[in-house]
């Protein structure tokens, strides 16, 4: 006896369709196009979960960057100067406050510089 698949190959069907619903052109109407381009929306959504975190890690690297310039030290020896302050903070933290409140910064600066100094 075969087995058919006729209710489970719709379902999969209509699984696919529903993913592609808004896509441009067959590749919203067509199954095989539909197929083709959900497999590569998912591969670029694989892609890009991983990706957003270098990508903001980048942003609260450039903020804290400039918020430690404008305070008369670069990034590498601010951050250098938190770790042998013994300040635990991370970029995430760091970046909102150089964005948020410049005098928690500036302070922060301080506590940096004066660690390097001894």
């Amino acid at each position: 006896m075969r087995i058919k698949r006729a209710v489970n190959a719709v379902k999969k069907r209509r699984k696919i369709m529903k993913l592609a619903k808004g896509y441009f052109g067959s590749k919203s109407r067509s199954y095989r196009i539909a197929r083709e381009a959900v497999m590569k929306s998912l591969m670029y959504a694989f892609i890009g979960r991983r990706r957003k975190k270098r990508d903001f890690r980048k942003l609260w690297i450039a903020r804290i960057n400039a918020a430690a310039r404008l305070n008369g030290m670069s990034y590498s020896k601010f951050m250098y100067g938190l770790k042998v302050a013994g300040v635990n903070l991370n970029r995430k933290v760091l970046a909102d406050i150089a964005v948020n409140d410049a005098n928690t910064f500036k302070a922060l600066a301080e506590t940096a510089s004066k660690a390097i100094a001894k």
